[in-house]
């Protein structure tokens, strides 16, 4: 999974210093590990209201996943960084209140042989077990989290995509997911396993669309992506694609969120970063310094999904002309099934 929207690490306040919950809501915590990022919300929810509160939303680049592909584990610096993140976030979630935590790892623990070492720590540093959730669980809160703002404004079918750093998940539905598909391939993954030049070779290139492609023929096989009305991209690839695409001098939260772009836009966008050396990328206002190196894979991977459901709507007798982005995705599932 994933890895994640916001594109600093710095807090993401919204009030720096919370009134108590209001009667009817709970003070909740969500936390997503991922293989390149690891997330943090602390928001108030009213299930009755339907309605979430940011208190606090917050990222940092840990790139827990570092050589998870080719080793099979987590690499020791790496488990180190990720644990001095949760302690950082420990404190935020006892400052703010929060009476209910989820922590959830995605792509890079379930692949690791020495993920109980992880669980321990995370443990020992928060107090809450982390849950190693499969692909399918993945994509069924990051479809809770996107529609819960899509929804009313957009018409469904949705395919959500959530691209992550080791995996991507799609999913289809409308109030509910109708069929999801994890597939191993995501921005850190994919930079690892073929994207070594700077900038790609044509060779590089044309292995890691194969790699995606042959992903896609699976992922097809179990989510109809022709029936999609509406196709919704999620977490910091296609954020930052987003950014580029609407020619941002610095990352704007509000400005991405639920940005609708022509297919063409981000198929150009995606083409641009990926072909850019890391120099030029790094040069860019809205880029974070965690995303410089991967940035032209999980560019790769959305203009491989696009393009992918963009045929199979026409195959199907419909067309696919936009694409919206959402910030809310598997951060807002988690608090959502928390509450």
């Amino acid at each position: 999974m994933t890895s994640g929207s916001t594109p600093a690490p710095a807090a993401q306040r919204v009030s720096p210093a919370p009134a108590p919950p209001a009667p009817g809501t709970t003070r909740v915590a969500a936390i997503d590990c991922g293989t390149n990022s690891i997330r943090l919300l602390v928001a108030d929810v009213d299930p009755v209201a339907g309605t979430l509160t940011d208190l606090d939303r917050r990222m940092e680049v840990v790139r827990l996943g570092q050589g998870v592909d080719r080793t099979g584990r987590l690499a020791p610096e790496a488990l180190e960084r990720t644990l001095d993140a949760v302690r950082r976030y420990a404190a935020v979630v006892t400052e703010l209140g929060a009476t209910r935590t989820r922590f959830v790892a995605t792509s890079a623990t379930r692949d690791a042989e020495n993920r109980d070492d992880f669980v321990q720590g995370v443990l020992d540093a928060l107090g809450v077990e982390p849950e190693v959730v499969s692909g399918q669980e993945e994509a069924a809160l990051s479809f809770r989290g996107a529609t819960s703002t899509v929804a009313g404004l957009r018409p469904g079918p949705y395919v959500v995509v959530d691209l992550g750093g080791g995996s991507t998940e799609l999913v289809l539905g409308t109030a509910t997911p109708d069929a999801a598909h994890s597939m191993d391939v995501g921005c850190v993954r994919l930079t690892e396993r073929h994207l070594r030049s700077d900038p790609p070779t044509a060779a590089e290139e044309a292995a890691a669309r194969a790699d995606v492609r042959a992903a896609l023929d699976e992922a097809a096989r179990v989510v109809p992506l022709g029936r999609a009305a509406t196709l919704v991209g999620l977490a910091g690839s296609v954020t930052t694609v987003t950014a580029h695409a609407l020619r941002l001098a610095a990352y704007d939260r509000d400005r991405i969120d639920g940005a609708v772009l022509s297919v063409e836009q981000v198929l150009a966008a995606c083409d641009d970063l990926l072909h850019r050396s890391r120099a030029d990328r790094a040069a860019l206002g809205f880029m974070h310094p965690g995303r410089v190196d991967v940035i032209g894979a999980g560019a790769l991977v959305w203009s491989e999904v696009v393009a992918r459901v963009r045929d199979d709507v026409a195959a199907a007798g419909g067309e696919l002309t936009d694409v919206v982005t959402s910030e809310h995705d598997i951060l807002d599932g988690i608090a959502w099934s928390v509450a």
